[in-house]
């Protein structure tokens, strides 16, 4: 089964007004039997951290066969270059990535917006589905409050891409913040690369 860690949390600085003054996606590795594969690679600048998580997991960048990024906007595909052997995928809705990790389309913050959904069995045997979304959903508050990214293209779309991520996911890793459940409407530990802190690294889901 897929296992997912979070080499790097998503964060968002705005100004008194809202202005955005700094973002930096989240980096994600999914790891399924030979797949080594990244979803976002950060925004430029950003390599050390990125090399220091991986090597923490025993990884090198080397070993990276699959780059996958939600949107082509700068701050999700700056350290691309970093993964020399790795393939940049253009996904599209549906596209299996490797087994239990698949495509979907979420426009509206861009039109080229995708999600990466991975499905994982629980220390229960239960399927578990956690959703990498980029900005189709950037921030724990933009599901509290349901309202789609401040930037997007289409609000139809945007709005629409939000409700098919929370009907689906049970967990989510937003594109500019720390996981969290849908279901408990709260940040959480999941199997994720939190830092030096953790210990293992294959941690359970929780149930």
């Amino acid at each position: 089964m897929p296992a997912v860690f979070l080499l790097k949390p998503g964060s968002i600085e705005r100004d008194e007004y809202g202005r955005i003054l700094d973002a930096r996606s989240s980096v994600t590795l999914i790891v399924n039997g030979r797949h080594k594969i990244i979803v976002d690679s950060g925004q430029k600048g950003e390599k050390e951290l990125i090399c220091r998580a991986l090597a923490e997991l025993g990884i090198n960048p080397e070993e990276i066969d699959c780059i996958v990024n939600t949107h082509s906007h700068p701050d999700h595909c700056g350290n691309n270059h970093l993964f020399s052997h790795a393939k940049v995928l253009i996904g599209k809705e549906g596209d299996v990535i490797a087994p239990g990790v698949w495509v979907l389309a979420t426009p509206g913050h861009s039109m080229d917006s995708i999600s990466v959904v991975v499905e994982a069995k629980a220390a229960t045997l239960q399927m578990k589905t956690i959703v990498i979304p980029g900005d189709a959903l950037p921030t724990f508050g933009n599901f509290l409050k349901k309202v789609p990214p401040a930037l997007h293209v289409d609000r139809d779309l945007a709005i629409a891409s939000m409700q098919r991520i929370m009907a689906l996911a049970d967990f989510v890793v937003p594109g500019h913040d720390s996981p969290f459940s849908i279901r408990r409407k709260a940040y959480v530990t999941l199997p994720f690369r939190m830092g030096p802190r953790e210990d293992s690294a294959a941690p359970k889901l929780p149930d």
